[in-house]
């Protein structure tokens, strides 16, 4: 127990944060516990395995012209990516296409990025909608929130494993407990990460010189395309396809100038 009592008073001091406001005003102290070279590590050894995995199935950078046109989008968002960490432009890039149906894509920490080709040819997607996506995820990897959901299901299992030591909870109900804490805590949580990408990532491809406005026709695709099936916003880890818009539609009379003047 002394040694849980001794964890737990390091969270405080264990609250930063690592990227500027930028002109969005993303400001939020986060857990930061693990160390962040490990976690690039270990991206970059699962996204070395992906590409592998890939290659081996003939489905890796299969249209030289499509991968073209994302590098050229990812190195235009990049080169804005100091605005919230002076050394993200420095990260070793990398961007790569899977020939796959899927409506995905992500940037792993570090600034490893990978699309499917469902996303762009289902959604018929232009180069300013593009770099909405991209700049998304890029703002997830310089936010660093793989590491801090790392760090907090990390803090999560020290803590259930003291409630249960205690004898406060009967072990019989610690699923039931862990389930409530994913729904009232780590959901909400995850849907306050995926809003500050979206805010983050509109200001990258506004300063990139991709209109801002087509973030909100991305995510009008995004919804049409969904049909529909995609669970409660209170139960889903993505803010509703409404919310979104309506937020990044605020957003808009903020990062226009941005757009304007990169032209």
């Amino acid at each position: 127990m002394k040694k849980l009592i001794f964890i737990l008073s390091g969270l405080l001091v264990s609250c930063v944060t690592t990227t500027e406001q930028g002109a969005v005003g993303v400001e939020r102290r986060q857990l930061l516990l693990i160390p962040n070279d490990q976690i690039v590590a270990m991206s970059a050894q699962s996204y070395g395995q992906t590409k592998e995995e890939a290659q081996k199935k003939g489905i890796l950078d299969k249209n030289p012209q499509r991968l073209q046109r994302l590098q050229i989008i990812a190195n235009r968002l990049v080169a804005q990516t100091g605005i919230y960490r002076a050394d993200a432009p420095r990260w070793a890039w990398e961007v790569h296409v899977i020939t796959s149906p899927e409506l995905n894509a992500y940037c792993m920490p570090g600034g490893k990025i990978m699309f499917y080709s469902g996303i762009i040819e289902k959604l018929k997607l232009t180069d300013s909608e593009i770099a909405a996506i991209m700049g998304h995820e890029i703002a997830h990897a310089l936010r660093e929130h793989g590491r801090e959901r790392m760090s907090e299901e990390l803090v999560k299992n020290v803590g259930m494993q003291a409630i249960l030591m205690s004898g406060k909870l009967d072990a019989k109900y610690a699923g039931l407990a862990d389930q409530l804490t994913s729904v009232v805590v780590t959901l909400p949580h995850s849907r306050g990460q995926e809003s500050e990408a979206d805010d983050m990532g509109l200001e990258l491809m506004a300063r990139a010189g991709y209109n801002p406005q087509e973030a909100v026709t991305l995510w009008q695709k995004m919804a049409s395309a969904s049909g529909g099936g995609k669970p409660p916003e209170i139960l889903s880890t993505h803010p509703a396809d409404e919310t979104r818009i309506r937020n990044i539609q605020a957003l808009l009379p903020r990062v226009m100038p941005l757009y304007h003047s990169s032209k």
